[in-house]
């Protein structure tokens, strides 16, 4: 079963989301702290979010080390609590764990949003906790208040029993290090996955169900290569659908398939070969990610596009700069425009310190000796990465560089399987048997690879040099 009545925090809980870490919808604390306002802000911020749980016994380490809450620390607690605008509905309970107390304060996600705390509103950005101090910055987050996150809505249409991805889940387990064995509807509801009426979250449908294309059409990935500087000739044209992640890591192959890839074999011993991409990879995962976890999904005439030319790489998604950021503050603070997909993201460890990743991306391209990219933030916010000028080819070489990729695609296929057949090798990598089979007569003539047995039943070998 996959939905649950609200209920109060268990143990089993607790242990839960202390071994998920702290994040979205988790804060830890090792004490109550001297001044209690510091307990309230983050009631604050969940409140003005998704809701969250604030964990009063455990440490950054993520061990439940206990507390003692007596009735003075716990009246402080709770008149400091009060002091939230418009008033909000949540309390401190102590729950035993394992011989130790925690204290556990459970924050729903506000109806009235925006909550203030002596004249301040604070909000959740990824695993912290931000305070407005601008006027500009509450004037946005006072626009934006009165509309709810495409992630938050329910998605009415969407059966848990039949459309979820369990192969998936079993992925994020191990990614946000919690074990196999911990009930799907437990992990659900520890992460906020849950509307109030017990729908799954859009977010949720994005992030775990096999075909979330089927419910909102154009939440998908275009990859597109273009012949030239310009969209005169499109040479390949890719549409990737599935859960976010899914999206994600058929991208990164698709580039990895199209982009310039050296090897660094020294000091490698026979171990794997260190790649080095033309563009450094972290580079394109940041944008990729960046794009799924920050489009605006309420626009349904565009979708997440990866555009590949000879000079550069352009990656786009709906929707620019979210109004709560302005380019003073680009790259400097970050605002989400769907924080539960964010925070998903997060809990699989592919996303790092919160608005770090324009700095990241910056510095990576500095250090390849490549320009640092530009970004357009209006309509469409677009990152364009530019290629190293040698990556520009003419049609010899690009046809020469395919074939020489084709050749060292075969020659791993067959020293792992060396009965494999031209078909599966073409099924595999992508290319029509026929081409390989002419990949395959030329190898065998300049003496790289050779056929031991006959042709049924026979098998390859790899000639070493």
């Amino acid at each position: 079963m996959y939905y649950q009545e609200n209920i109060m925090i268990s143990a089993a809980d607790i242990k839960l989301i202390v071994a998920s870490g702290e994040g979205y919808n988790a804060e830890f604390k090792i004490s109550v702290p001297s001044k209690v306002k510091e307990l309230t802000e983050e009631v604050c911020a969940f409140a003005n979010a998704t809701g969250g749980v604030v964990l009063i016994g455990v440490d950054d380490k993520n061990t439940i080390q206990g507390v003692t809450i007596d009735n003075t620390k716990r009246s402080a607690i709770q008149n400091s609590i009060g002091e939230i605008t418009p008033s909000l509905n949540c309390s401190l309970s102590v729950i035993e764990v394992e011989g130790k107390s925690v204290g556990v304060i459970e924050v729903p996600s506000g109806v009235n949003k925006p909550y203030v705390l002596s004249g301040a509103i604070y909000v959740r950005l990824g695993p912290n906790t931000q305070k407005l101090t601008t006027a500009e910055q509450m004037r946005d987050f006072f626009q934006q208040s009165d509309k709810i996150y495409f992630d938050e809505g329910p998605c009415k249409t969407f059966d848990p029993a039949s459309d979820l991805d369990n192969d998936l889940l079993l992925i994020f387990k191990k990614a946000a290090r919690l074990s196999e064995n911990i009930p799907n509807d437990q992990i659900f509801r520890n992460l906020k996955l849950f509307t109030e009426e017990n729908l799954f979250k859009n977010g949720a449908v994005l992030f775990f169900g096999k075909q979330p294309e089927i419910i909102f059409e154009k939440a998908i990935v275009r990859c597109v290569a273009f012949k030239g500087t310009d969209k005169r000739f499109i040479i390949d044209d890719k549409f990737f659908g599935g859960p976010l992640n899914a999206q994600y890591i058929k991208s990164i192959q698709w580039l990895k398939e199209k982009i310039n890839i050296s090897y660094d074999i020294e000091g490698q011993g026979s171990g794997p070969r260190k790649e080095i991409w033309e563009i450094p990879e972290t580079v394109f995962k940041e944008a990729i990610i960046n794009s799924l976890s920050h489009r605006d999904y309420y626009d349904k005439g565009a979708t997440t596009i990866v555009e590949l030319y000879d000079d550069r790489v352009e990656i786009s998604n709906p929707g620019g700069l979210v109004s709560a950021i302005n380019m003073k503050d680009f790259g400097k603070r970050s605002h989400s425009r769907n924080p539960l997909i964010f925070g998903l993201f997060a809990r699989m460890q592919l996303v790092e310190q919160i608005g770090s990743g324009i700095v990241r991306m910056n510095d990576l391209m500095k250090e390849s000796g490549l320009p640092v990219p530009e970004y357009s933030t209006k309509g469409m916010f677009t990152v364009t990465l530019q290629r190293p000028k040698d990556s520009i080819p003419n049609n010899k070489k690009s046809s020469e560089k395919s074939s020489e990729k084709s050749s060292e695609k075969i020659i791993a296929l067959i020293e792992k399987t060396p009965e494999i057949s031209a078909k599966g090798i073409a099924e595999i990598i992508g290319i029509s048997a026929r081409a390989v089979e002419k990949q395959i007569a030329s190898m065998r003539k300049n003496g790289l690879i050779k056929r031991i047995g006959p042709n049924r039943g026979g098998y390859w070998k790899v000639n070493v040099k």
